[in-house]
């Protein structure tokens, strides 16, 4: 199963930036774990679109004011919550952050 990690910090996180995942990635991609990810550009640099009533409303910034952001994602392949657990837990911005772990749904989901 894919779960999702959302990995999250506060204003001062971007401080990591640069620090690396100390081998966390390279461990899990050798072991056919990571299926994609990336980091994500500063919230203030959204752009967030609605729809309504047929009009598309643009809002530069993010959709919402909130004290943690997310700053980059994982997709991970494991066998079951625990496991996805089990890695997040050894990323090193749960640490500083926080990691959000959510199963994706898979095409059977929408059969």
């Amino acid at each position: 199963m894919q779960y999702l990690l959302m990995i999250c910090g506060d204003e001062t996180a971007g401080e990591h930036r640069d620090d690396g995942c100390g081998g966390w990635s390279e461990d899990l991609e050798r072991r056919g774990k990571i299926r994609g990810g990336g980091g994500l550009r500063p919230p203030a640099e959204a752009t967030t679109i609605r729809v309504r009533d047929g009009e598309v409303l643009l809002t530069d910034g993010p959709f919402t004011e909130a004290k943690e952001q997310i700053g980059g994602f994982v997709i991970l392949d494991c066998a079951d919550l625990d496991e996805a657990l089990e890695l997040a837990a050894r990323h090193p911005a749960a640490t500083y952050g926080s990691i959000e772990v959510r199963p994706m749904l898979g095409p059977e989901d929408f059969a």
